[in-house]
């Protein structure tokens, strides 16, 4: 079997000036976690839960006190770690919900051809390392032509084994 067999043609995708709340509320629908973003039919990225949680991270929010006398020439600095509550995430969606998916999409996207087999599809999909879940399948060009899903390729190897066993 092949990626040709096992991808799915009708693909879903976000365009690279699709705004971050458009992709979000998308992303919140489907049942799945990302899409390949295309321009002009070829895949130039992918937007997936992950590029956008990114966004919804407390990583700003720890508050550095000086400690000692003005002007603080030679004092200590203490870390004192703010709560992340609902205020921040409304604060955080306000501030990115409007940037186009470009700017926050994996621009260094994973592809296969057409002609990919099962080991390299599991090498790509089974990479803990990775994490990805879906591999989208491009021509040579870079055209996307379907999309193979973690959940895809499983259920292609359990068919195949299970025609094998009843053929045995």
């Amino acid at each position: 079997m092949n990626a040709r067999e096992i991808m799915t043609r009708d693909v879903e995708t976000a365009s690279p000036d699709d705004d971050v709340a458009e992709v979000l509320g998308r992303l919140a629908e489907a049942d799945f976690n990302g899409f390949p973003v295309v321009e002009g039919g070829l895949v130039v990225g992918i937007a997936t839960q992950g590029d956008l949680v990114d966004l919804f991270r407390p990583s700003d929010r720890t508050l550095w006190i000086p400690v000692g006398f003005p002007p603080f020439l030679e004092s200590l600095t203490y870390a004192i770690d703010i709560s992340w509550d609902e205020l921040d995430a409304g604060i955080d969606l306000a501030r990115n919900a409007g940037r186009p998916i470009r700017e926050v999409m994996t621009a260094e996207v994973v592809t296969v051809g057409p002609d990919a087999d099962t080991d390299e599809l599991l090498a790509i999909l089974a990479d803990g390392d990775r994490d990805i879940n879906r591999v989208p399948v491009v021509d040579g060009a870079g055209a996307l032509l379907g999309i193979v899903a973690r959940q895809d390729l499983l259920e292609s190897l359990r068919d195949e084994r299970n025609a094998g066993q009843t053929a045995g």
